[in-house]
């Protein structure tokens, strides 16, 4: 178990990530709103000048807007705080590369290929990668619905380690859907894995 406050040790750097999801009236497109924001707890000396403690060094703002297939629709980005104004936030329209990408297919690879080094922020870039998940969660009993029916397997399913077809949590709570338990000698590398493409 992690000890949350182990003695010994101060606070130095803070990055936050939110995620927020919106779904647009007509039910058909959602907006996924990321951020990121680095803080310290002392006065912060760059190039540029100093940065108070709490001022943000990195405050930035990526939206994808999506149907319900997880298909791209739009995308933009916008940097409220860096370490180079006026420079930093000089990435044009890069991330409008990322419409027509599916979120579940292949999307953090296309994503290295359009956005990788000097082609955009390191930051933002950063923010796409936790974008698929959130999107399925958002989507859980709005589009997605868990229990599928008898017919069409939950979408969540074989997708993580606790929903293994093979595993106990499925015979427990999916026992229609659930496989034969692997071979006990069976290596890491066999089992099953996820089935959408992110990566």
């Amino acid at each position: 178990m992690i000890d949350k406050n182990p003695p010994g040790r101060r606070l130095v750097h803070r990055r936050a990530i939110d995620v927020q999801v919106f779904a647009h009236h007509d039910g058909l497109l959602w907006d996924l709103d990321a951020t990121l924001e680095d803080t310290k707890t002392r006065e912060f000396e760059l190039a540029t000048g100093p940065r108070s403690a709490g001022q943000p060094i990195h405050s930035m703002l990526l939206r994808l807007t999506i149907d319900t297939e997880f298909n791209v629709v739009d995308a933009s980005a916008r940097t409220l705080a860096a370490p180079y104004p006026g420079y930093c936030e000089d990435y044009g329209e890069a991330y409008r590369s990322l419409i027509g990408l599916n979120l579940l297919r292949g999307f953090t690879h296309a994503v290295k290929q359009r956005l990788h080094g000097v082609l955009a922020c390191t930051h933002i870039t950063e923010l796409t990668r936790v974008l698929p998940t959130a999107a399925i969660q958002a989507f859980a009993g709005e589009v997605i619905r868990p229990q599928a029916s008898d017919e069409q397997q939950p979408f969540q399913l074989d997708r993580c380690h606790a929903l293994r077809l093979d595993g106990p949590a499925v015979m427990r709570y999916y026992p229609r859907w659930a496989k034969p338990p692997a071979q006990a000698n069976s290596s890491p590398a066999t089992q099953t894995q996820p089935q959408f493409e992110s990566t």
